[in-house]
């Protein structure tokens, strides 16, 4: 049996999404369009800035890719931002994750976070869902200043825990995160949410469509 089960944070645990859904209406017809560049830009300046040698904190890289998704979309009105950037500190979390993360420390397993998030990003996060007592770590890139899916950061849990990469299973809602997590020897579970074809190499261990059977896959 696996000793660790490890999760991303934003798009596994909490809902990227969230933050523009509590404002939808002032957000107006663009909302759905404006959230999904926001986070596109976020993922995309993380594997530009890596393959740059260079590092900016997740906080603001995002508040970079806002700023991207208000040029983009000028229907959007920019009086949002200090609404939308509070949010995203307190993302929702999904309904699944939290039965989820009870289910696996009920059973006795290790429980982590893995993510490109700052330490008070990721603590303001935990706290507003209610999901520390659940988790037994809660690891930052910012500690190694790169993003994923370098190996160095799927290596901040071997050398938490003390464990081999084939003692953990790696959970994320990110194909390419999760591609990451097998190639470093991680069993990869893709929580695939969105029902997105597959891609990349190796393979996931599993794929889900959400968190409820994450206890039965190891």
């Amino acid at each position: 049996m696996p000793r660790a089960f490890v999760f991303d944070a934003y798009g596994t645990l909490f809902d990227v999404h969230a933050a523009i859904a509590r404002h939808r209406t002032a957000a107006g017809a663009d909302a759905d369009r404006f959230s999904e560049v926001w986070r596109g830009k976020q993922l995309e300046y993380t594997w530009t800035l890596t393959l740059a040698g260079r590092y900016v904190d997740f906080w603001t890289l995002t508040e970079r890719a806002l700023d991207f998704a208000f040029a983009r979309f000028p229907t959007v009105d920019r009086a949002l931002r200090p609404k939308l950037l509070d949010a995203y500190l307190t993302l929702d979390a999904f309904p699944d994750a939290r039965d989820a993360l009870r289910a696996l420390k009920a059973r006795g397993e290790t429980t982590a976070v893995l993510s490109n998030g700052t330490p008070k990003m990721l603590a303001a996060a935990v706290d507003a869902a209610g999901l520390g007592a659940d988790l037994d770590a809660v690891l930052s890139v910012d500690a190694l200043r790169i993003y994923k899916p370098r190996p160095e950061v799927y290596a901040l849990v071997t050398e938490r825990f003390a464990c081999k990469p084939g003692d953990v299973v790696f959970v994320s809602s990110n194909r390419w995160d999760v591609m990451g997590a097998g190639a470093f020897g991680f069993h990869g579970v893709w929580v695939n949410r969105a029902a997105l074809p597959e891609e990349y190499e190796p393979a996931p261990a599993a794929v889900l469509a959400g968190l409820e059977g994450l206890a039965a896959v190891a």
